[in-house]
């Protein structure tokens, strides 16, 4: 379901109030915004979510440090560290597995993974992405190719031909999404299945970036359109549809569920960023906490969305929308 800069967006400003409030929709059904709060400081940021509701992300405590978090009936938990002042959960699965980024004690970055109340470091100084239901870990290695990791074991996928690539997302059906640099030099999205790479080309632009799929394989990005302006895609059977903006010129899909909706962020006709659901050719501005931006980055089988919101305050806080 699920970013080229989801662990980089670690940082904004925030509030820690607790609210509801109706978003009038530009095109299909109506959605309610929730702010989840904050761990006791400033800001927060929701990056995924599954089926059961469960949202995760980071947040600032009170004591000003970057913490992971898990969010579950209007309650935020804190996930800890592995003993340094800083982490990030980037996914979870259906399982409730938790993956993120966090500082040891010495300053050193690891992945863990945090399940039942317990953080683990995977002993792995790399980038994590997202996680599948079987357990299987998907990011980019130091020197920056795409892997899959299970039970302590790592896959180097190779890239589209040139020197970098970095995975996204995987499903179930071990299809994994990303962005490589191809043998021409070009940044093209991917789709790794089964040891063979498929580039799934462009809009017609340079550039191309696959940040979800569903357990469909389908799959959801961001490419340049051959006026060189910056567009949604889904990618189906090797189509690339484009799924055009909310006005202005520029959008990008970051989350797919199984029911084909699509969610992400686009600039509107008065230039601001808004948050968005697509669905049957359809993109439905899904607002803000009150103020010019708001970006979706995970949707679940049940249509509930997770991402971020400046409040009018001029803070940045994770939110959950639902219908």
């Amino acid at each position: 379901m699920k970013d080229h800069t989801r662990n980089s967006l670690l940082v904004s400003s925030l509030i820690i109030s607790l609210g509801i409030a109706p978003v009038a929709a530009a095109a299909g059904p109506t959605y309610s915004i929730v702010d989840l709060g904050t761990l006791g400081g400033a800001e927060s940021h929701a990056f995924d979510l599954n089926d059961q509701g469960q949202v995760i992300g980071d947040s600032v405590t009170a004591a000003g440090e970057l913490h992971a978090f898990l969010w579950e009936d209007g309650t935020l938990t804190d996930l800890g560290t592995l003993g340094g002042g800083l982490s990030s959960a980037a996914a979870l699965n259906e399982r409730g597995q938790v993956i993120g980024v966090s500082s040891t004690a010495s300053g050193d970055g690891q992945a863990f993974l945090w399940q039942r109340g317990e953080l683990t470091d995977l002993e792995l100084a790399s980038r994590v992405t997202d996680i599948n239901n079987s357990g299987r870990v998907v990011g980019a290695t130091p020197e920056v190719h795409a892997f899959i990791w299970l039970a302590g074991q790592v896959t180097d996928l190779g890239t589209l031909g040139g020197g970098y690539s970095i995975a996204y997302a995987i499903n179930d059906r071990r299809q994994v999404v990303g962005e490589s640099l191809t043998a021409s030099d070009e940044l093209h999205g991917f789709l790794w299945q089964s040891g063979k790479f498929t580039d799934l080309g462009t809009l017609g632009g340079a550039f191309s970036i696959a940040y979800a799929i569903n357990d469909r394989g389908e799959v959801a990005g961001v490419s340049t359109t051959a006026s060189d302006e910056i567009h949604a895609f889904v990618w189906q059977q090797g189509v690339m549809t484009d799924l055009g903006t909310l006005g202005g010129t520029f959008s990008s899909a970051r989350g797919f569920n199984n029911r084909r909706q699509v969610v992400g962020a686009s600039e509107t006709a008065t230039g601001e960023i808004h948050a968005f659901v697509w669905q049957n050719g359809v993109m439905t501005d899904l607002g803000t906490l009150g103020s010019d931006f708001s970006s979706a980055f995970a949707i679940n089988d049940q249509g509930q969305i997770a991402g971020i919101s400046r409040t009018l305050a001029g803070d940045m806080h994770a939110v959950l929308w639902t219908h």
